[in-house]
């Protein structure tokens, strides 16, 4: 049985539908346990994709977002048997009219070559916002980690991104506390928070996953250490993220409103083409629309605009 042939039927709710376009991870991090549990790398047929988006962009999906543990590692063959990978895909659902925004996750450091950081140049439906989780700053740790790159090696990929796309906004992944991270690997973690500016990211205590290399190294750090370490890389990044807002005041932004504001029931919210939150005064009708809107004020892990 082949792995996308029983997939549900495509459904979804509002403006917004997501679609599998690879399963599983050949990468074998040293962390984690997705490669034993989900098996290796399977990409979907290319035109199977092609068609469940125009089959969903037919019921009124305006924003895809295309998936995969590692979804930039996505390589299947078009109908005439040339090679098809994510940029390939992205610049044929560009094409479909009815869709306005495209988006993927995760996407995994290694896979990010050069045609792929061009789409953010030349595909004004892909979405400036790109989750490229780093994991650490240290060489060392992300070489215990077995991610194969090093901290230049990601600094370099932001460089060329944002060359492409200098509007672009940046989110990553953090462990905090990787078996023997010392003091001076974490510093490294906390320069590469400082180089980058990510403009969010997530950022976790280390949790040995049973099986994994890395659950057979012995764990000597301190969980206090390892709590303090956690709290200033995030308040790092929360004072990163907020002047990064504070920079898209008076801007334009396109949002596409996807439901009530939680701080406001009067008032809808969406999310800008960088994944920025914002809080808007339109009623219920403008539900599952693009709007267009000044930005005019920050709070607190959002922003809030006018109606254009």
């Amino acid at each position: 049985i082949e792995k996308f042939d029983h997939l549900p039927t495509p459904s979804f709710s509002g403006a917004s539908a997501m679609v599998s376009i690879i399963e599983g991870c050949s990468k074998y991090c040293s962390f984690c346990v997705v490669p034993y549990t989900r098996g290796e790398e399977i990409s979907r047929p290319f035109e199977d994709i092609l068609a469940e988006v125009i089959h969903l962009s037919s019921l009124g999906a305006k924003e895809i977002t295309l998936l995969g543990q590692n979804v930039n590692a996505y390589r299947s063959l078009t109908k005439k048997g040339s090679l098809a990978d994510l940029a390939l895909l992205i610049e044929y659902i560009s094409e479909i009219d009815a869709i306005k925004r495209i988006k993927f996750t995760t996407s995994h450091p290694n896979e990010m070559n050069d045609s792929l950081i061009e789409c953010f140049g030349k595909f004004p439906k892909l979405a400036a916002h790109l989750h490229l989780p780093i994991q650490s700053g240290s060489d060392r740790i992300l070489s215990a980690m077995k991610r194969n790159y090093t901290a230049l090696e990601y600094k370099n990929i932001i460089k060329k991104l944002r060359k492409n796309c200098p509007q672009i906004s940046i989110s990553s992944d953090f462990i905090i506390g990787f078996p023997n991270e010392t003091d001076a690997d974490f510093e490294m973690t906390k320069k590469i928070m400082e180089d980058v500016k990510f403009d969010f990211s997530f950022s976790f205590i280390y949790s040995p996953r049973p099986g994994t290399p890395a659950s057979y190294i012995r764990d000597e750090i301190p969980h206090e250490t390892k709590l303090r370490r956690l709290n200033e890389l995030q308040s790092m990044n929360d004072a990163q993220g907020k002047a990064i807002s504070h920079l898209m005041l008076g801007t334009k932004q396109r949002i596409l409103i996807d439901g009530q504001s939680w701080k406001n029931p009067a008032e809808m919210a969406g999310k800008t083409d960088n994944n920025r939150v914002v809080d808007v005064k339109v009623d219920k009708s403008f539900m599952n629309q693009f709007v267009d809107v000044t930005i005019t004020e920050v709070t607190s892990k959002r922003l809030r605009g006018e109606l254009i």
